[in-house]
């Protein structure tokens, strides 16, 4: 049997969930069969470097280029590339025209909902939208990771058999590098911290964190909100944060490499987005045993399954839950939560459930075509 060889492709530029999702696959499956290629040389390309991960950058001064289209041709035939597995609007849109020119299956993982990736952008974003979702309808497969998500691509068009759905999953033993105590940070133990992780942009709805907060603090001056990122609203978030009188009780603190150790510090993560597939933050603060308050998309309900390990809210009830959450950690049943999500989440959303379930894809993939 010829050995299996697949490349991952990525724009490059990801930093967010998307990018973890990525590295934490290939960093859990044999390093013989995958490689990671990108076409920005970022983060991601030097994250995957020190793990060891095989990669390759398809270097273009151009977004789309035929010298870059022939490139990443030249690769695949070169290494035998059997299955190129995209991510992200980019690259499955690249996809689409390499398959024309070379013959490989091709897997598109759906990250984020692709009629919410181009909102806000006008006609432009309309028609890199219909571009994207028509890409999306080529592939051989396509792996949502959430159920909802599913339901959305057969709601668009396409085909059912199509379509596998994975769920995401994180290393639960993983041990972290490096852990800090408030104090490290300029956190006293008295005060109640809530996280939010998240890129600013539109569909993550910052301004709902930020009123609901305003609405919390006034009874609650012990409180913080830490919000860690960065991204395109970044600037109207700390404009909405002034003008609601809160600026001393929030800090921005923009995209951090250590982000982990802050699920450890806070007492709640909080989560309002508009759609989201399934949301590894959720997942990393479950590993810290770290409750969380998120709005009702995507996968969310199928972590938040009940309310012993988690707040699932709607828009208008993000300030009680939050309230809940101080009233919970003064009666000492907060961490008690947290401990009921971790239990849930390590036994269902696995790193290897997640790897396992995924090469099964592969596998199936490759005795349908082979």
């Amino acid at each position: 049997m010829i050995p299996m060889k697949v490349l991952h492709l990525n724009a490059g530029n990801e930093t967010g969930g998307g990018m973890h999702h990525i590295l934490s696959l290939l960093n859990k499956l044999n390093r013989k069969e995958f490689v990671l290629g990108v076409l920005e040389e970022g983060e991601m390309l030097h994250r995957a470097r020190n793990l060891g991960i095989e990669t390759v950058h398809f270097h273009s001064p151009k977004k789309l280029s035929i010298p870059l289209l022939k490139n990443i041709v030249s690769y695949i035939k070169k290494e035998r590339i059997q299955i190129v597995h995209t991510h992200g609007p980019r690259a499955n849109v690249y996809a689409k025209f390499l398959k024309k020119i070379v013959s490989f299956q091709w897997i598109v993982t759906v990250h984020s909902d692709p009629f919410y990736d181009f909102r806000g952008k006008g006609l432009y974003g309309e028609i890199l939208c219909r571009v994207h979702t028509n890409a999306i309808k080529c592939a051989d497969r396509v792996i949502a990771i959430s159920t909802p998500f599913q339901q959305i691509l057969e709601e668009k068009g396409v085909h059912r058999e199509k379509i596998n759905t994975v769920l995401n999953g994180i290393d639960f033993k993983k041990e972290m590098l490096e852990n800090y105590v408030r104090s490290d940070v300029g956190y006293g133990e008295a005060d109640f911290l809530f996280l939010m992780v998240a890129r600013f942009e539109k569909v993550k709805r910052h301004n709902l964190a930020l009123i609901a907060f305003s609405q919390v603090v006034t009874d609650h001056p012990n409180c913080k909100l830490l919000l860690v990122g960065d991204g395109s609203e970044r600037k109207q978030a700390e404009a909405l944060a002034e003008q609601l009188g809160i600026t001393g009780y929030v800090h921005f603190l923009g995209h951090r490499q250590d982000v982990e150790c802050f699920y450890n510090l806070a007492d709640v993560t909080m989560l309002t987005s508009a759609s989201e597939s399934f949301p590894l933050v959720l997942l990393e603060s479950a590993r810290a045993r770290t409750p969380v308050i998120s709005t009702d998309v995507g996968g969310v309900k199928e972590l938040i399954a009940d309310p012993s390990v988690g707040f699932l809210v709607e828009d208008s009830n993000i300030t009680n839950a939050m309230k809940d959450a101080i009233f919970l950690k003064k009666e000492g049943k907060l961490q008690v939560m947290g401990e009921n999500l971790h239990i849930h989440a390590s036994t269902k959303f696995s790193l290897e459930i997640f790897a396992e379930n995924i090469y099964n894809v592969y596998l199936d993939i490759d005795n349908v075509n082979g």
